[in-house]
């Protein structure tokens, strides 16, 4: 599965975006705005009319909690 970060132009739409994905996505986001979400939640986030900007795939230090 191909995990991808993306950034949201202001706080509305990241809220939408969260409500959308808690319960149909496995997501992380961070402090940041940013989301890590599966590459296929892109096309149902843009369905439903969320905005956002794809910032390329999510790296491995993004992924995997520090120790």
């Amino acid at each position: 599965m191909s995990m991808i970060l993306i950034r949201f132009p202001d706080e509305e739409a990241k809220r939408k975006a969260l409500g959308f994905l808690i319960g149909r996505f496995s997501f992380k986001s961070f402090a940041t705005g940013e989301l890590i979400v599966p590459e296929y939640a892109l096309s149902s986030m843009a369905l439903e009319g969320i905005s956002f900007t794809v910032e390329g795939p999510a790296s491995y230090e993004r992924l995997v909690p520090a120790m």
